[in-house]
């Protein structure tokens, strides 16, 4: 048996298949621990949504920046869908959408494994949120992504304020924990995120840090697997292995075996960009 964490997919279903298969994954045995932005730019986000949905009794999934705003243009009108780009239309308008977008929107914020020693989210934590703290507040968005109410929440968690503070109520409060957990990178100390710093460390403007880095940060009980900052790329530190290194903007897709006492790291070529436009920044 082996657990493996797998960085952010961005619609990159040829890679995905690749490295399944570099890994010697098998659904008997193995489980699969999915970082988050499943979909979006690698221009096969179908392909991808279908091959983790098929995964699913295999997998555990949080979800990313990228997937909430699919689940978010999925609740608008038709002529707003037809807006997007080609990649995110196919899904919205595939035979199984439903089903697709139903399960997940299901799927968790953050995921908690004491047995094995980790936990995973997609971009990051606050500084103050220890592990149960990030675990309340995951829960608090995830039960009204799973009830009536989704679209409400879908429609309003866009923007970037407010800052985080325990006393927020209501969609300002949502808002503030969905930014937390699927957008963070640098953060001051009082835990402001940075929303348009998105380069390697070193790069940022005085007096904020990547949120792993923190001064005054809580110690967490387990490590932490992450994805969301393809820039950072590969990144093992402060209990932190962050593994977004770039599949979408061709680079590597990653995978990291969890119950190995080893460090075991496993890599695919990620996307073919040959004669496309390189980005200056990642989303």
């Amino acid at each position: 048996m082996a657990v493996w964490a797998i960085g952010d997919l961005q619609g990159c279903y040829e890679p995905t298949r690749r490295l399944l298969d570099k890994i010697r994954f098998d659904p008997a045995t193995d489980r699969l621990w999915f970082c988050g932005d499943l979909v979006n730019r690698g221009g096969e986000s179908l392909e991808t949504l279908r091959l983790v949905y098929s995964l699913r009794a295999n997998s555990v999934v949080v979800l990313g920046n990228h997937d909430l705003s699919l689940l978010a243009i999925g609740e608008r009108r038709e002529e707003d869908q037809r807006r997007v780009n080609p990649d995110l239309q196919r899904v919205l308008f595939s035979e199984d959408r439903d089903a697709l977008l139903g399960w997940l929107r299901v799927q968790k914020l953050l995921h908690v494994d004491r047995d094995l020693g980790w936990m995973m989210v997609h971009a990051g934590l606050a500084p103050k949120w220890t592990t149960t703290l990030a675990e309340q507040h995951a829960r608090e968005v995830e039960t009204q992504l799973r009830g009536d109410g989704f679209g409400k929440l879908l429609k309003n968690m866009y923007g970037d304020r407010p800052e985080w503070s325990p006393k927020l109520t209501g969609m300002e409060r949502d808002r503030a924990i969905v930014n937390i957990f699927t957008r963070m990178r640098y953060c001051s100390p009082r835990g402001r995120i940075a929303f348009d710093e998105k380069d390697a460390p070193g790069s940022q403007m005085p007096g904020l840090y990547p949120w792993y880095e923190v001064p005054g940060r809580v110690e967490r009980d387990l490590k932490i697997v992450c994805g969301h900052w393809s820039t950072l790329g590969l990144f093992i530190g402060h209990g932190v292995h962050a593994i977004d290194t770039g599949a979408v903007w061709g680079g590597k897709l990653t995978a990291l075996q969890l119950d190995s006492e080893e460090l075991h790291v496993v890599q695919v070529p990620g996307r073919d960009v040959s004669g496309m436009a390189q980005r200056s920044s990642a989303g």
